[in-house]
């Protein structure tokens, strides 16, 4: 009876040992099971965050937590963990970036250092530096004067470098400096591949009718086309100041102390394609939009330079096999006009327009898929679409264990 008792004694300190044990001693003594729990953490976390800012300070207090560990316990220099879990280490060494000081823009390099060496490709063109055209394009009263300067620019330009422009009303997403502001002024510079000239989308943030605080914002994110069917994309933010004289300046957000944000958040395909409000652009002006998007479509397949490796985040939305699909949503599911429409991996995986995966911004994914311009050629009615929205978003961040999301999936190494 003395020894029955002395080993129940043993087995109960045992078992509060490795309850109350901390995370090390738990990812010492149990790696699987340590993982399993940090990608549960992390995936609901994710979720939250991507369905409300509010959210977002959890998700980067988890993901920290785990970065923290891993750099702690030397997890990356551990070739057998650090093999076994792939994905997961490399994910969150790529996840975390912009949680570093100086990396806002959610690079390798830090932004100081980003913005040093892609100079070059990010410069806002000089002759749209002109103080007729800055006080022009900066109110939409008088948006046409500002069209007609460019217009002018045109006529003494070969047809192969003529500008493309249009205005037109943003459907998701104000400027960085105005959540409200949604008019803008997009002008296409082109570049020239075989001399390494960037082409560069330009596009000014308009403050619009009526409005007495100027928006202030310029963006710039150009395109270097290779030859071997991918691009690379370069990011930048420009503030206008207006000064008391009349006369307009621009600087870089970063310089003048705004931070910034993280570029591949919303730029998955790194150079977005065009999709206005209904009716916000100008009947003559329609043609600009089409040659745009198609100009948008001849770059080929997004890349980063060496400042991020896209493929450390996984594969995006839409990207589950039919087995897990019809094991959550039921047999013929995919017969029906939600199931075939769950195709946004068709364009978007790594070899043509970039995957749609985590980090991704939830105004644009939703504008896109409610809005009915994604995914492309599908007719369906409002309530489908918000149905294809919803199981989109619960097929990827989906954490149960018999039948994980595609992120889980991926982090568990699931997906090999």
């Amino acid at each position: 009876m003395r020894f029955r008792m002395s080993t129940i004694l043993v087995c109960l300190i045992l078992v509060g040992e490795l309850l109350y044990a901390s995370p090390s001693a738990r990812l010492k003594s149990d790696p699987d099971r340590w993982v399993r729990a940090r990608v549960d953490a992390l995936v609901r976390a994710a979720h939250a965050a991507y369905e409300n800012d509010n959210a977002v300070p959890r998700y980067e207090r988890v993901l920290t937590s785990i970065a923290r560990t891993i750099r702690q316990r030397k997890l990356l220099q551990d070739e057998d963990f650090a093999g076994r879990y792939r994905e997961f280490v490399e994910y969150i060494q790529a996840a975390s970036l912009d949680q570093l000081p100086g990396h806002e823009l959610g690079f390798i390099v830090p932004d100081r250092q980003y913005f040093a060496e892609t100079r070059r490709y990010v410069e806002i063109p000089e002759f749209l530096m002109a103080q007729n055209f800055l006080r022009s394009v900066s109110r939409y009263e008088t948006l046409h004067r500002a069209k007609s300067f460019l217009r002018r620019l045109n006529l003494s330009r070969e047809p192969s470098d003529q500008l493309l422009f249009f205005s037109y009303k943003s459907q998701h997403l104000g400027t960085p400096d105005n959540d409200d502001s949604f008019v803008r002024l997009l002008i296409v510079v082109p570049g020239n591949a075989e001399t390494g000239v960037p082409e560069k989308w330009v596009q000014f943030g308009v403050t619009d009718p009526k409005v007495r605080t100027r928006t202030r914002n310029v963006s710039v994110v150009s395109a270097i086309v290779g030859s071997d069917g991918t691009f690379n994309a370069y990011f930048k933010d420009y503030f206008r100041t207006y000064r008391r004289d009349g006369s307009i300046s621009i600087k870089g957000r970063w310089e003048l102390g705004y931070g910034d944000d993280n570029c591949a958040r919303c730029h998955k395909s790194g150079i977005l394609p065009i999709f206005p409000e209904a009716g916000s652009v100008s009947p003559s002006e329609q043609q600009a939009v089409l040659a745009v998007n198609q100009r948008f479509l001849t770059y080929g397949s997004p890349r980063f330079d060496k400042y991020l490796d896209e493929s450390k985040f996984g594969p995006g939305l839409s990207s589950a096999k039919w087995e897990a699909r019809s094991k959550r949503f039921g047999d013929g599911f995919d017969q029906t006009d939600v199931g075939r429409a769950m195709s946004c991996n068709t364009c978007h995986r790594p070899e043509r327009l970039g995957s749609l995966n985590w980090p991704m911004d939830q105004a644009m994914i939703s504008s896109y898929i409610k809005g009915g311009q994604m995914p492309f050629g599908y007719k369906l009615q409002d309530s489908k679409r918000q149905e294809l929205y919803e199981r989109l978003i619960q097929e990827y961040f989906a954490t149960d264990d018999a039948n994980p999301g595609i992120l889980k999936s991926w982090l568990l190494g699931r997906l090999r």
